[in-house]
């Protein structure tokens, strides 16, 4: 039978990919599934702190600004308002 020159390259098992195949009892499946999903619960309730912290260092610093603002306000706003506008009689 004719094989063409590619097709002996591909068959040539140095290019074909090694598969390695674990065999495991059922006990040791339901342990690393078991393990997998305690990983992933774990990055998950890390990844939920982190989140809570960044929050929480944000609206700090909006707190800390927005009470800047007010503090500026109040020392803009004129004590006597009917003195500063204009065209209006005392």
């Amino acid at each position: 039978m004719y094989t063409s020159l590619l097709d002996t390259v591909f068959s040539d098992s140095f290019l074909s990919p090694m598969r390695t195949v674990y065999v495991v009892s059922d006990i040791q499946l339901e342990e690393i599934k078991r393990k997998q999903r305690q990983d992933e619960l774990d990055n998950l309730e890390a990844s939920r702190k982190r989140l809570e912290q960044i929050y929480q260092s944000r609206i700090k610093i909006i707190d800390e600004r927005e009470h800047e603002i007010q503090e500026e306000l109040k020392s803009l706003t004129p004590t006597d308002k009917k003195a500063n506008l204009p065209g209006e009689k005392a």
